[in-house]
C-alpha cells in the first residue's frame, strides 16, 4: 500500500527522518552526476533540517512516499503563479521501476487540480536518466535554465510542463 504522509515543520523527529531520507537518496542519485562537492552543497542548502524547515515556512508541501509501512521516498511542491512546482520527486534505488513515480506525480497532479491549477512544472538536471521518465509522463520540455545557486556552483537544466 503507497501512503504520502504529511510533514509537519513543527516534529523534529519527522524533519531529521525527511533529512536523512533525502541525503541518502540525493547522494546516491546525484554525486555521479554533479559531482560530491556541489551535492553537499546542494545538500546541506536544501535538504538539510534547517533548509527543509526554511522552504516549509515558506509554502512548501513535503510528503514521505511510504510503501508497505516503509518509508520509501519524497516530494516537495508549491504553487508558483498560474502552476504548481514540483520541487522534489526521489525514489530509493530498491522501489524504482515499479510504478511509483507515476503514482507521485498522480498525486501532484491532484494537489494541483484541488488548488484550481492546470499545469505542474520542474526543473530536471539536463543529465540525469529521469528526463526520459518524465517525457514518457507526458512532460514536455518548454525551456532550458542554467541557475547560479552560489559557492560557483550551477543548475543546468530542463524546464519540464505537464499541462492538462
Amino acid at each position: 500500500m503507497v501512503e504520502f504522509v504529511a510533514l509537519d515543520a513543527g516534529d523534529e523527529a519527522a524533519l531529521e527522518a525527511m533529512s536523512a531520507l533525502a541525503t541518502g537518496i540525493v547522494r546516491e542519485h546525484y554525486d555521479p552526476i554533479i559531482g560530491r562537492e556541489q551535492n553537499d552543497y546542494m545538500l546541506e542548502r536544501f535538504q538539510s533540517v534547517r533548509g527543509i524547515r526554511e522552504q516549509l515556512e515558506h509554502g512548501y508541501n513535503y510528503r514521505f512516499v511510504r510503501l508497505d509501512g516503509r518509508d520509501v521516498g519524497f516530494l516537495a511542491w508549491y504553487r508558483r503563479d498560474d502552476h504548481l512546482y514540483l520541487s522534489k520527486l526521489y525514489l530509493e534505488r530498491d522501489v524504482r521501476g515499479r510504478g511509483l513515480g507515476r503514482r507521485m506525480v498522480g498525486y501532484v497532479r491532484q494537489r494541483a487540480a484541488e488548488a484550481g491549477l492546470r499545469e505542474i512544472q520542474l526543473n530536471v538536471n539536463r543529465n540525469n536518466s529521469s528526463v526520459r521518465i518524465y517525457e514518457k509522463m507526458g512532460f514536455q520540455v518548454i525551456r532550458e535554465e542554467k541557475n547560479d545557486i552560489g559557492h560557483g556552483f550551477y543548475m543546468d537544466d530542463f524546464v519540464f510542463s505537464l499541462r492538462w
